[in-house]
């Protein structure tokens, strides 16, 4: 299994300067290849960096290695299709390789600037620090408002994965975020203040339209979006030790294409608009992977409305948000964990309805 791992750089203003000029410098020439790619209609590598190699070390003085990563990312960007020029931000991503960057003892990398080889210390969290040694591929340099970034990948082995005879449903909700077929519920409220806060200053800001409004827009930017992954991460991680603890697999509904299939109330809409079912999945999905746990999606027709009792259907078993009664047999409960008991039996029992196998 492939993990991202971020590393924060540390560096003195100096290096800071040259970081910024490189990937400046970088990215225009990715703009300059593009055009000649574009032009003379060479789009493969190879061919293209025979087109443009001398040439672009003498216009914008990179070094040999990092002019062929630049026409290795304009040509990778023309992979999905060649309808349209391909441009480059000043400041989007470089790929460095072993030839041009090396990590070094104590939390230092070296990498290549257009001011020669710099080394620069970064901030690493000790489960990053357990990796790195895995270190696989060409390392990213990334520029996030102001910050320098190293983006590594790191190829982790997966431990075999167990055989689940039971499983832990888990249902995906609005109002809570996730609730088990054990009882435990993740409750949304705090992530709809948050959202509520976020909007309403967000509107605030726009109507003021002042250069200080604008400026606080800006640092407003990615917060919400930030807050709720990390949630998710903290809501997957939980269900997975659960999950690990108790020897079951983990069931989850297959909520591909939720937003489209399901009418909300008006007042629900910004919710369902906001939240990433998609996101907490695969962070469900990988985290299970590491810890050995099978995870399979289910089909999610009608599980809020079946009773987990007698298996009777029918709308008029959910009286409100919160309540399951059964009109069949009477059946009362939390809505939500009947649901997730629902889901965790279509796994473990009803085997043809399984829709496959999550992926990461």
């Amino acid at each position: 299994m492939k993990l991202t791992v971020n590393l924060k750089l540390q560096p003195s203003a100096e290096q800071w300067a040259l970081l910024l000029q490189t990937l400046e410098r970088a990215n225009a020439a990715c703009n300059y290849i593009s055009e000649q790619a574009w032009s003379n209609n060479v789009f493969a590598q190879f061919k293209l960096q025979k087109l443009v190699y001398r040439d672009i070390k003498e216009r914008f003085g990179l070094s040999a290695q990092m002019v062929v990563r630049c026409v290795a990312k304009v040509a990778d960007a023309y992979k999905l299709d060649r309808k349209a020029k391909r441009t480059f931000r000043p400041h989007g991503s470089i790929a460095y390789d072993d030839r041009i960057l090396r990590f070094k003892p104590g939390d230092l990398v070296s990498l290549w600037t257009l001011g020669g080889r710099q080394v620069i210390p970064f901030l690493c969290g000790s489960y990053q620090r357990k990796l790195l040694p895995n270190r696989k591929g060409e390392v990213d340099l990334l520029y996030v408002r102001g910050i320098f970034y190293l983006s590594v990948v790191c190829d982790i082995a997966e431990p075999t994965e167990s055989e689940a005879t039971d499983f832990l449903g888990i249902d995906l909700g609005i109002v809570n975020i996730a609730t088990d077929s054990e009882g435990t519920i993740y409750s949304g409220a705090k992530v709809e203040e948050k959202r509520r806060i976020f909007a309403h200053r967000r509107r605030n800001l726009q109507r003021k339209g002042t250069r200080a409004a604008r400026r606080k827009l800006r640092t407003l930017k990615g917060k919400q979006a930030r807050f709720q992954k990390d949630t998710n991460h903290v809501i997957s991680k939980a269900i997975v030790q659960t999950a690990k603890r108790t020897g079951c697999g983990i069931a989850l509904e297959d909520l591909k294409g939720i937003r489209d299939r399901v009418t909300a109330k008006r007042r629900q809409r910004a919710r369902l608009a906001n939240w990433s079912f998609f996101q907490l999945r695969s962070f469900v999905s990988y985290k299970a992977r590491l810890a050995g746990v099978s995870v399979v999606l289910v089909d999610p027709r009608n599980t809020s409305r079946t009773c987990i009792q007698c298996g009777s259907i029918d709308k008029a078993n959910r009286p409100n948000q919160a309540t399951f009664l059964c009109v069949s047999c009477g059946f009362l409960g939390h809505a939500d964990t009947c649901a997730a008991g629902v889901i965790r039996a279509r796994a473990a029992v009803m085997r043809p309805m399984v829709a496959g196998q999550a992926s990461a």
